[in-house]
């Protein structure tokens, strides 16, 4: 009864190739014997068309044959588009080191002297066998790491369809990029650094006179900024005064807006309170009298203010302040400015400052100011995409890293 090959020995079919029939007889019964499922084949050509055919675990065959020698059978068979790795054993005479090389060159794998000795010969195709295991372990590996890639983008694709619905919905946070008042225009800038960011900006009328505009930057990128600045923009909501935190129903019937100071708080305490969420934001916040020019705002821990005259240097106003979510009973002051006919009043994410060059070096409160006045002349979205240009240029073209947010008040009473 034949025995079994060893269990965890890949090898179970075998093709024995040799022009000698007493030859293949013998090795194809040795074979046999130990369980093996042996095919024979009388010359190189007829191997070749057996191994088209079906599949084999490992081949023997002898180097001299007539016609197709074993040689030339190897090195069309490692041609052959196979769905896996076969072990190549040459029986030859030959032991000289060129020939072993050169049959090494054309893809033989082992080499056995003849006549075959029985031990010697279940020892290679054990040899074969380890490596026919590590082989194909190594494809069901890399076919697990296909199928999990396989797998991860599809999650990918569906996350980025995802991404880019959720940067349409936020851009649409910003229904008007520009509003003309009369007495006042406003300009809005909203550019997030990924799909979605943590920048907001917006304004809505606030009483008989009033505007109020804003400039918020959430901590931190991506989905979970996002989310917080679409529920903050519902707090500023220009279309429901209802449940626009900055404004309050007066005795009159009609809304009036609330201390800009007073708006800070409530948000903080929202924050920690309600939302209990792990971000925290900067914010200015401030109200234009469409009458007067006078501007009174809250900055809680965002960059200054700028105000830049028709002629003449930009100016920072600001005092800092605490960011709204990170100190419960944070407290919150109120500064004021007046505007002159024409100046603008510029609220800015710290994306601009905080742009970096080639060298690491910030552009910070002067250079950015450099860059306004060398844009002074231009208005609205013109402007903005200057200083977009100028940022780009700064940076020498890198990845800018940061959410850019602008929002830009001119003043003009003289159209009244």
């Amino acid at each position: 009864m034949p025995s079994q090959p060893v269990a965890d020995n890949p090898v179970r079919r075998i093709l024995v190739v040799d022009d000698s029939r007493a030859q293949r007889r013998i090795l194809t019964s040795s074979l046999s014997r130990q369980g093996y499922e042996v095919t024979e084949a009388g010359t190189g050509v007829e191997a070749l068309d057996i191994c088209k055919q079906e599949h084999f675990d490992l081949i023997l065959s002898d180097w001299m044959m007539p016609g197709m020698d074993g040689l030339e059978l190897c090195a069309a068979f490692r041609k052959l588009p196979l769905a896996g790795y076969v072990y190549f054993i040459l029986l030859t005479s030959k032991t000289d080191k060129g020939a072993v090389a050169q049959g090494l060159d054309v893809g033989a794998d082992d080499f056995l002297a003849k006549p075959v000795n029985p031990d010697e010969l279940r020892a290679r195709i054990n040899a074969g066998g380890r490596i026919l295991s590590m082989e194909r372990e190594l494809q069901d590996k890399n076919r697990l790491v296909s199928s999990t890639l396989a797998e991860i983008q599809t999650l990918y694709d569906s996350l980025d369809r995802d991404l880019v619905e959720a940067r349409k919905m936020q851009q649409s946070l910003v229904r008007e990029k520009y509003r003309d008042f009369g007495e006042a225009e406003v300009s809005l800038m909203l550019k997030p650094c990924g799909h979605v960011g943590g920048d907001l900006v917006g304004f809505f009328e606030a009483g008989p006179d009033t505007l109020a505009f804003y400039s918020i930057d959430v901590s931190g990128h991506g989905i979970a900024s996002a989310l917080l600045t679409a529920r903050l923009a519902s707090y500023f909501s220009d279309g429901s005064p209802t449940h626009n935190i900055a404004l309050d129903m007066g005795q009159n019937g009609r809304y009036r807006s609330r201390a800009p100071e007073t708006v800070a708080t409530e948000l903080n305490q929202l924050l920690l309170n309600d939302l209990r969420s792990e971000h925290y934001f900067t914010m200015l916040f401030g109200y234009l009298n469409l009458r007067t020019g006078e501007v009174e705002m809250a900055q809680c821990g965002h960059p200054n203010a700028v105000r830049l005259p028709i002629n003449g240097d930009a100016q920072f106003f600001g005092e800092g302040g605490l960011p709204i979510g990170l100190i419960a009973g944070a407290e919150f002051s109120r500064q004021h400015l007046t505007l002159a006919p024409g100046e603008r009043l510029i609220f800015y994410s710290d994306g601009f400052t905080e742009c970096a060059n080639a060298t690491g070096a910030m552009l910070d409160e002067d250079g950015f100011a450099e860059i306004l006045q060398k844009n002074n002349a231009l208005t609205n979205e013109p402007l903005f995409d200057s200083l977009v240009w100028d940022l780009d240029a700064y940076s020498g073209g890198q990845d800018l890293g940061d959410d850019l947010s602008c929002v830009m008040v001119t003043y003009k009473p003289d159209n009244r």
